[in-house]
């Protein structure tokens, strides 16, 4: 299955760079994370249309033949112009549905408010990447349900390497020693290049970390990666995509998901 959407095609061949495994069939796509099962959008299907509900029960059936030891099942839709609204036939038997907003630019924006008294570096060492570790956890806390330390930790390992490898950037704003800001920055191919994770320590919002994150890693990514256009997926309803839009990045896409968790 040849894949439309930028945000999908990023995701996927940035899984692929960390290990995972991306099969294509002619409907659908199953991704594979084994070395780290709780992974909930490591280890999914990505399928070419929405399913009507006829459809549903076939798909979870297809689900749990690819992933028999899955407690979840995460189900993506390739739909650029998608809208929540097609995915009820996935929420009426338990999914909760996503649509986030895929947003590009092809120059980022300096921020209207600099950061003062902040390093934006590099990471490079290995406590550098344990502070990163810290950082999500403080960040979602009780909502790391897939896996809580052990899944961040796995990730940020999957992270790194990509990194070590060239592929990639992680940066991170620091203020004594104390990283309170990070995300990540990565090829993903077509002169593409893929933002990862924006998180600021819930004590240190409202400074403007993000905005200068995330300004300076696609700086860095257009000066060192040859990407001509920057994409970065996020959540409508929170504030965070006000930043993006003032950074000069306007939406393009939507991104379709589905997911049943464990318990649900």
């Amino acid at each position: 299955m040849e894949v439309l959407s930028r945000a999908w095609r990023s995701d996927l061949g940035l899984l692929e760079l960390s290990g995972s495994t991306v099969e294509h069939l002619p409907t659908h796509v199953v991704v594979r994370t084994l070395a780290n099962p709780n992974f909930y959008w490591g280890n999914f299907l990505l399928l070419r249309r929405a399913p009507l509900r006829r459809d549903v029960p076939r798909w979870l059936d297809v689900f749990a033949e690819a992933f028999p030891d899955a407690r979840h099942v995460s189900i993506g839709v390739d739909a650029p112009a998608g809208k929540p609204a097609d995915l009820q036939a996935l929420a009426d038997v338990g999914f909760e549905i996503e649509a986030s907003t895929v947003m590009t630019a092809e120059d980022v924006l300096p921020p209207a408010r600099p950061t003062l008294g902040v390093t934006i570096r590099l990471l490079e060492s290995e406590d550098d990447w344990e502070q990163r570790v810290t950082l999500s956890l403080a960040c979602y806390g009780d909502n790391l349900g897939h896996g809580g330390e052990e899944f961040t930790r796995r990730r940020a390992a999957a992270e790194r390497r990509l990194v070590d490898s060239g592929a990639g950037a992680w940066l991170g704003a620091f203020e004594s020693g104390a990283m309170l800001s990070g995300l990540g920055i990565f090829r993903a191919g077509d002169q593409l290049a893929r933002y990862q994770d924006v998180e600021t320590h819930p004590e240190a919002r409202g400074r403007g970390l993000a905005g200068t994150l995330v300004h300076m890693a696609g700086e860095h990514a257009l000066d060192c990666f040859g990407a001509r256009t920057l994409v970065i997926v996020a959540d409508p309803d929170y504030q965070a995509i006000r930043i993006y839009r003032e950074l000069g990045f306007q939406d393009s896409e939507t991104q379709l998901q589905a997911l049943r968790s464990p318990g649900s």
